[in-house]
């Protein structure tokens, strides 16, 4: 997720679907650039009809931040904690993940297991700067088997990131036996998706759609039953290097209905109810 985005103009409000409206699946509400109006962005998220916001880590320095903002905003900002593949301790020197990385996050893990959504967001990261070696790969492949049994240990879904690596990360999970996934801004090829969608795994896509021939090609050759919504904020927006919001997540409905010439309110009606398939905890969550 890149860093230091200037902020943006928000996206209009939209209509949300019929019942309990919009989930941003997948965004990083803990990131610095929320820090200063962090209330004012979720307050346009409620006009905009989002009912629920999925906040993942990347590194264990994140997560006791996360979890306050989802006691803070209880039943509406919904936990997810998990090592990434790339770790940004620092902007100027990111790195591919180590088994270290995981080892100082499982003990805070273990703490809040049973108030988490789904462990996240981890996966593979084979992007050539950030994993140049092959015993850069294994280790992310080892860092994300432990995830994979811990979620299973824990009878909670994968918020699962797969950049360069679109099918090595699906058959890894599938390998590992992973059930309830989500892949998120899903990068590869369409045909590598549909061996996610026959093992039962969900994509998310976010705003940057509009600007993304890969994703219009992925999101045409994906049935709706298969697909969330997200906004990955800040990252991934309607407009390059500019700040996202989870108020765009309208942006990515309309243009799915856009691709798959059907209707906003299908797109909103169906994305929502996958999404508390893929998340069991959810409508309870949303309750409390």
């Amino acid at each position: 997720m890149p860093r230091g985005l200037p902020v943006g103009k928000p996206a209009e409000m939209a209509v949300g679907a019929v019942g309990l409206g919009l989930v941003d699946c997948h965004c990083h509400l803990s990131a610095p650039e929320f820090n200063s109006d962090l209330d004012e962005v979720l307050e346009k998220a409620k006009k905009a009809h989002v009912t629920a916001l999925v906040a993942v880590a990347e590194h264990a320095g994140e997560f006791e931040r996360i979890m306050q903002l989802s006691e803070r905003y209880t039943g509406f900002i919904l936990p997810c904690l998990g090592v990434h593949p790339v770790q940004e301790l620092s902007p100027e020197e990111p790195r591919s993940v180590t088994l270290k990385d995981l080892d100082v996050a499982l003990p805070i893990i273990e703490k809040y297991k049973d108030r988490l959504l789904a462990i996240g967001e981890v996966g593979l990261d084979f992007s050539p700067r950030f994993a140049g070696t092959e015993e850069q790969k294994e280790e992310q492949r080892q860092v994300l088997i432990r995830q994979v049994q811990l979620a299973k240990r824990l009878n909670v879904p994968l918020n699962v990131h797969s950049r360069s690596a679109g099918r090595p990360t699906i058959n890894l999970l599938r390998e590992q036996g992973a059930e309830r996934v989500l892949l998120h801004a899903f990068d590869g090829w369409p045909s590598a998706a549909m061996e996610g969608v026959r093992a039962g795994y969900y994509f998310s896509i976010p705003p940057s759609i509009i600007r993304s021939g890969q994703k219009q090609k992925l999101v045409k050759q994906l049935p709706l039953s298969s697909i969330c919504l997200e906004t990955d904020s800040p990252a991934l927006g309607p407009e390059r290097q500019t700040r996202n919001e989870p108020c765009n997540i309208s942006i990515s409905a309309e243009f799915i209905a856009q691709v798959k010439g059907i209707s906003v309110e299908e797109v909103r009606e169906v994305t929502t109810q996958n999404a508390l398939k893929l998340f069991p905890k959810l409508q309870y969550l949303l309750q409390k």
